[in-house]
């Protein structure tokens, strides 16, 4: 993709419940502004400057949280592990964010960059049955697992973001939009936030 002037260059966070549809969204956002998305990616960096398997990272990701560790009781080894993971993420997002307009979907990537002045911080939530309906039919689980994995996961991502961030992650003094996108769907949420970064570029252009 074509690089950004370094006036121009600008990154959105995407902080999101689970089955808000939060990262097709994120996906979706990134091909209509054509700018770098990423996800996965910061784990398999991760992994590979820490020298451990993918899902070694994404274990303590999870881990990281006081419910999995009830479930995975792995010890100090373990936590010290967990930051060390959260300090080479940091640093991951903290380079991809300074060399081109992106979008960086978790990881409290808006903590890491909050500092960043061209950032624009989303949080996506939906209402509970939405959220459930949309595991159940785009996600393709069976109901019993989405009501588990909808319970589970924000419970780990609060206490990951708490941990690491030091503050919720809908916490709206954190946030520049937070939004519903059951409101919209996909596309329309897509579209909707792609205007609204757009607005906000063209008001820091008129600003300098």
């Amino acid at each position: 993709m074509k690089r950004d002037r370094a006036g121009d260059r600008y990154v959105v966070t995407i902080t999101r419940q689970f089955g808000s549809l939060g990262r097709p969204i994120a996906k979706r956002l990134s091909e209509i502004l054509q700018v770098e998305y990423y996800d996965r990616d910061i784990v398999e960096e991760t992994a590979r400057r820490m020298n451990l398997p993918v899902s070694a990272v994404s274990d303590r990701e999870e881990r990281s949280s006081g419910f999995f560790r009830m479930l995975f009781p792995l010890g100090t080894e373990a936590e010290e592990k967990q930051r060390q993971l959260f300090q080479v993420q940091s640093g991951i997002i903290s380079r991809l964010a300074a060399k081109d307009s992106c979008i960086i979907v978790g990881r409290c990537a808006d903590y890491v960059l909050a500092g960043e002045k061209h950032a624009i911080h989303v949080y996506i939530y939906a209402p509970y049955e939405a959220r459930l309906s949309n595991c159940v039919g785009p996600l393709g689980m069976q109901e019993d697992t989405a009501r588990r994995m909808i319970r589970e996961v924000d419970r780990a991502r609060l206490a990951y973001h708490r941990r690491f961030a030091h503050y919720a992650p809908d916490d709206p003094a954190q946030k520049h939009v937070i939004i519903n996108s059951a409101l919209l769907g996909v596309e329309g949420t897509a579209r909707a936030l792609a205007a609204l970064v757009r607005i906000r570029r063209g008001m820091g252009e008129m600003d300098r």
